[in-house]
């Protein structure tokens, strides 16, 4: 599979203790794959000192931006797109709980399955996770809530690691809505309504204990955006009418 340059687009927040060492563990890791890239970090309005940690480690082909407030991850990772001039694209979080090295499976699975979407799978059968039994339950939860409404072929959508090919998100991603939780979930169903091959790849996930209790209202925003997506996907063809 050809491509000219790789774009990875990493969001943050609230990340100081980890900021400068993603950025160079994950420059590292690509400088020895010996490919054309540039890591693109957005601060999704740190309340900490993220952007002044993450900042030392800037160079011309790491840049780093700040978001005025916090908007949520979503709005982070667009924001980054439009600063990327990669035809690959890569989004993977700012913590290093999934090392950037994981990159050389999904793009294998991408080439050899001639895929335009990979993302990373907690469900996949080979994945490895340190990971708290009470985020696994409520991932399975939610797995079959999105099975029941969507049909996606997926068994995880959130996970922090996910290629595209660049046509596939140029195509899809200024359509997305939802700033915060369900935002993958938006992005990958209307990948999977434009006929985009989306495929899973096993991952490791060494949870580092940062995670707290979700709250409620969480969990009740995550459902709402789900159910939102559903109703402008099926009711109101929405993003049919949007191009």
């Amino acid at each position: 599979m050809n491509y000219e340059k790789l774009s990875v687009l990493m969001p943050m927040y609230n990340e100081e203790l980890y900021a400068a060492v993603t950025i160079l563990e994950t420059d590292n890791y690509f400088k020895k794959l010996g490919i054309k890239y540039e890591i693109i970090v957005m601060d999704d309005g740190s309340r900490d000192r993220t952007f002044r940690k993450a900042s030392k480690t800037a160079q011309k082909h790491i840049r780093i931006y700040k978001m005025k407030k916090n908007e949520g991850k979503g709005e982070a990772l667009k924001e980054a797109f439009k600063k990327a001039s990669g035809d690959l694209i890569m989004f993977l979080d700012g913590d290093l709980d999934i090392h950037p090295k994981q990159f050389e499976v999904l793009f294998e699975i991408m080439k050899n399955e001639d895929a335009e979407v990979v993302i990373g799978s907690k469900r996949h059968p080979k994945s490895i996770l340190n990971y708290p039994l009470r985020r696994r339950i409520m991932s399975s939860v939610y797995f079959f809530l999105v099975k029941l409404l969507f049909g996606l072929p997926l068994r995880d959508t959130q996970t922090g690691i996910k290629l595209f090919r660049g046509e596939a998100l140029k195509k899809t991603f200024h359509r997305v809505l939802i700033k915060r939780y369900a935002f993958d979930l938006e992005l990958l169903v209307l990948c999977h309504h434009e006929k985009y091959r989306i495929a899973e790849a096993p991952i490791v996930v060494d949870y580092k204990g940062k995670y707290g209790n979700i709250k409620p209202m969480t969990i009740f925003n995550m459902v709402w955006d789900t159910l939102a997506v559903f109703y402008r996907l099926k009711i109101l063809k929405y993003y049919d009418k949007i191009r």
